[in-house]
């Protein structure tokens, strides 16, 4: 899932920091949950998911992934 945020994340022209404060986290969170460090609760899904304007879903599907 890691990856496929960092993707999504990207292609909104989203920094890490930008995200991080969007969502009221740390910025070394969204970096550990991109890096696969740290799981994340479901709760958090849904916040990435609002503040990046995806449905929790699309953070899923794993078919989209590009490195």
């Amino acid at each position: 899932m890691g990856l496929r945020l960092k993707n999504l994340r990207k292609q909104k022209a989203v920094s890490q920091e930008q995200l991080a404060n969007l969502c009221d986290f740390e910025i070394s969170q969204i970096s550990r949950i991109e890096r696969g460090i740290i799981n994340t609760s479901i709760s958090s899904i849904f916040t990435i998911a609002e503040k990046l304007e995806i449905s929790p879903k699309e953070l899923f599907d794993f078919e989209e992934i590009q490195e």
